[in-house]
């Protein structure tokens, strides 16, 4: 029994010159996966909507936040990525009729998602 294992460790070992040499595999569709676009779209339901940078270093903006440009009902803006408020109690903004705390990040700044529809 321990020639037997001895004799498959050294031909495990055992190694030909070819297989030994590493080969750079050709990358394939598979292994290299394809950037893409953000493709959702989002409806302006607000009247008046602002696009709100966050100030300083903060990740997310607030209703006091500075205003970079404004929306109109109707406009339609791409929106992929969303960022979340935390507040102790209480939405953490009140915006179109409705409080809460998403805002959704747009080309220029973040808008309250309460204010947007799928489109």
């Amino acid at each position: 029994m321990k020639k037997m294992m001895l004799a498959a460790v050294m031909a495990a070992l055992t190694v030909t010159p070819a297989a030994a040499a590493p080969t750079m595999a050709t990358p394939s569709a598979v292994s290299a996966p394809s950037a893409k676009a953000c493709a959702k779209k989002w409806e302006v339901t607000g009247k008046k909507v602002a696009v709100r940078m966050p100030e300083g270093d903060a990740p997310v903006a607030s209703p006091d936040s500075p205003v970079v440009r404004y929306l109109h009902r109707g406009d339609v803006v791409t929106s992929c990525v969303e960022a979340i408020a935390r507040t102790q109690s209480g939405p953490a903004y009140r915006k179109c009729g409705r409080g809460g705390y998403v805002w959704r990040i747009v080309r220029g700044g973040q808008v309250p998602a309460t204010c947007l529809k799928r489109a």
